[in-house]
């Protein structure tokens, strides 16, 4: 029992770490694939060999299918159909639900067989290429991690702007965006589930021992950020709408501000070192200070419709925060697309093609405005602070799935053996 990590070498050389991901609408971590294990030989003496050979085809399944979509996954692509009609994705993400019902009856009922296999990944944002437990929890912790990638690489392929048919500047259509909420929701749900009931199953050395990709903080993050970015989603939607009020925009940009927040928070105390896991600290980075130009452009925008000298002036120093912040978003932007692997920006479009626009604009006119209504000293040289609204988005409440009926037998033959 108990863990080890092997050297780069270990894995025969076979694997490519992409130098260029293309096009981030959504930052996916680094992909962890399973390396094959011979179950037969860990419980062949265990289970009856039907099991045994079921749990191992539906595993074999998904260690070819994620070998040979790895570089696909992780490069952007456009089309996702396969000759067999359907997303790849989604098709992998079919493997993982089918194989988890089955893999749970390993840890049912505290079952010893938990220990039995030694299971094997090998990922790309922790300096060992592989990792190997004897822990059925590890190995269902990387199921639904793996489950949460596929779900963001669904929703960076929905967000990515696709030239109209009317020959207009590339955009993201209506129902791409709702889509795309609803799968940042399901990945939060696999996340969030990671880190409340698996990760507490696996004992302290075995946490200690969790290649950096799985460590607490980075789920963490990764949930928060697949929240955060719903709501940008939902705040371009405000946008889109007449209906929706400078209130409702400035609440939706300040949850935002929050969440991503919150993911720095996890995430910057961590060991990522280079690569993937930097990438992602700059991805994290860049869109809270993001966020931040949002939230403080419609603070600034409510702040103004006040009659009084001091709220013109917080409104001003609210607009020149904002500026200042969309300014500083654009320098973490490029610091993200040029770490490795390197990727770049798609056509803006949504919140920030309407933000990068309006607040360079609105933020000149105000201060003009109101620098000939009153004296330089009466405007604030700091903002003021952004209201604090409780946050509304939460993830899907995702359960584990019940062990598979299949277990039912076994248990009585273990019990009766």
């Amino acid at each position: 029992m108990g863990c080890f990590v092997s050297t780069p070498q270990d894995t025969g050389g076979n694997r490519r770490r992409p130098g260029n991901i293309g096009e981030v609408s959504v930052f996916v971590p680094g992909l962890r694939i399973p390396k094959p294990v011979d179950l037969s030989l860990a419980l062949g003496d265990q289970l009856s060999k039907t099991l045994v050979e079921r749990l191992s085809a539906l595993r074999t399944r998904i260690v070819v299918m994620a070998g040979q979509e790895a570089p696909t996954i992780t490069r952007t692509r456009r089309k996702t159909a396969t000759q067999h009609g359907g997303s790849t994705l989604a098709d992998l993400l079919q493997a993982l639900e089918d194989y988890l019902p089955v893999l749970l009856g390993l840890v049912k009922d505290g079952s010893t067989l938990q220990h039995k296999v030694q299971f094997i990944w090998v990922n790309q944002e922790d300096d060992a290429e592989e990792t190997a437990m004897f822990s059925a929890w590890y190995e269902i912790l990387s199921v639904l991690h793996l489950m949460a990638t596929l779900s963001l690489s669904q929703a960076n392929l929905l967000l990515l702007p696709r030239t109209s048919l009317d020959g207009y500047s590339p955009k993201v259509s209506e129902e791409s965006r709702r889509s795309s909420v609803d799968i940042f929701l399901k990945a939060a749900g696999y996340l969030d589930c990671a880190v409340r009931n698996v990760l507490p199953q696996l004992p302290a050395e075995q946490r200690r021992n969790l290649p950096v990709d799985l460590a607490e903080g980075v789920l963490r993050a990764l949930c928060l950020q697949a929240l955060g970015q719903a709501v940008d989603i939902q705040l371009g939607l405000a946008i889109d709408s007449t209906k929706a009020t400078l209130a409702v925009k400035r609440r939706l940009a300040c949850e935002m501000v929050k969440y991503w927040q919150q993911a720095q928070d996890n995430i910057m105390n961590l060991p990522l070192s280079n690569g993937w896991g930097e990438k992602h600290r700059l991805f994290v980075k860049w869109k809270y200070i993001e966020a931040k130009a949002s939230a403080y452009y419609y603070h600034g925008l409510i702040l103004d419709e006040g009659n009084t000298e001091k709220s013109h002036g917080m409104a001003v120093a609210a607009l020149q925060a904002a500026d200042e912040y969309l300014k500083e978003s654009k320098k973490a932007c490029e610091a993200f697309n040029a770490a490795i692997p390197l990727s770049r920006n798609p056509p803006l479009w949504g919140t920030m093609k309407y933000l990068a626009e309006k607040i360079p604009k609105d933020t000149s006119s105000k201060v003009r405005i109101n620098r000939d209504l009153y004296s330089y000293e009466k405007i604030m040289e700091t903002a003021p602070t952004l209201p604090d609204f409780a946050l509304a988005l939460k993830p899907d409440e995702y359960q584990l799935p019940h062990v598979d009926a299949s277990w039912d037998d076994e248990t009585y033959r273990q019990g009766t053996a």
